[in-house]
């Protein structure tokens, strides 16, 4: 009955391990999005601008808010970022 258990525990930990690396991949995935999005809006703020200085665009508010966006965009990833940086050093004081 002991070995059936040993070997329960070892599908289980090899189970959890194929999860967590669908997990992870999953995670890495949805941030490198969230990364190219906020990306995307950096870009289009950067071509408001331009176009503002060149006098190709009539309402000031869409630059306006373009910039914005991008902004608050970055300094949520940016709290994200902290967030996950203060997550693993947690775990690394953890001892075992």
């Amino acid at each position: 009955m002991n070995k059936i258990n040993n070997y329960n525990s070892l599908l289980s930990t090899k189970n959890d391990k194929i999860t967590n690396t669908k997990t992870a991949d999953s995670f890495g995935s949805l941030l490198n999005n969230a990364l190219d999005k906020v990306n995307e809006m950096q870009l289009e703020s950067q071509e408001y601008k331009k176009m503002l200085a060149i006098g190709e665009v009539d309402n000031l508010h869409d630059v306006t808010i373009a910039a914005d966006k991008a902004d608050t965009a970055l300094q949520v990833v940016m709290a994200i970022r902290g967030k996950v940086v203060e997550a693993y050093k947690e775990i690394m004081r953890i001892q075992i």
